[in-house]
């Protein structure tokens, strides 16, 4: 099972749904969405109507940027330039440009 569908299948046990739950959150029946959840190949729609339905964001992260973003999500990015993601602690976020580790993602798409 690809890590997609685990985190699916993770993300609707975490809010305590059945898969026939799911018909009436996003109208997919029982069938459709265990296959999806099983290893199924998902049209893009059908993924991000999923999404929406377990209240999840599809997102293309450049492949340079993942650690980065892996530490963000999980509470281990340190703002401090050079440093490597580890625990950190309220005072070390921060929003300014200069430290944010989303501040280039879309670089050059304005």
């Amino acid at each position: 099972m690809s890590r997609i569908h685990e985190q699916l299948k993770a993300r609707r046990k975490a809010l305590g749904l059945k898969q026939g739950d799911m018909f009436m959150r996003i109208g997919m029946p029982r069938q459709q969405y265990q296959r999806l959840e099983s290893g199924g190949n998902p049209r893009l729609d059908n993924l991000e109507l999923v999404a929406k339905g377990l209240k999840m964001e599809l997102m293309l992260i450049p492949q340079e940027k993942l650690t980065m973003v892996q530490a963000v999500i999980e509470g281990r990015y340190d703002s401090k330039p050079g440093k490597s993601p580890h625990k950190n602690n309220k005072d070390s976020r921060s929003n300014d440009s200069d430290t944010n580790p989303w501040d280039d993602i879309l670089e050059g798409d304005e």
